[in-house]
């Protein structure tokens, strides 16, 4: 016996969704009043929505925290660079002055032969 791997997320969403199903047909075939089985559906649906509510505020919260993460993230990683531009900049501005005092010396030097 061999088994798929990777269906059983496909297979729970079906159950899932067959139960679901299943309970509303259950609910509309039931011996109650119209009265009582609108009352029992609106009650399946408020327990929905409180349910999508909650859900909903967690994705929130748990996305503002990645944000914030990632917005930390990026703010050291430009400080990194900034540093070390700044540091880039600091060598370059050194050797060019060394550059440019070395040539005087050497040109001074040069004339007196």
């Amino acid at each position: 016996m061999t088994a798929k791997r990777g269906t059983s997320g496909g297979s729970f969403a079906g159950l899932v969704f067959g139960g679901l199903v299943g309970a509303g047909v259950a609910l509309m075939a039931a011996p109650r009043s119209g009265k009582e089985t609108r009352q029992q559906i609106g009650g399946f649906a408020e327990g929905l929505k409180g349910k999508a509510t909650c859900y909903a505020l967690l994705a929130k919260e748990k996305a503002t925290v990645a944000a914030e993460k990632t917005r930390d993230y990026i703010k050291g990683k430009k400080s990194l660079i900034t540093t070390a531009i700044e540091a880039g900049r600091e060598a370059y501005e050194r050797e060019t002055w060394k550059r440019s005092h070395s040539c005087e010396d050497h040109e001074k030097g040069a004339g007196a032969f």
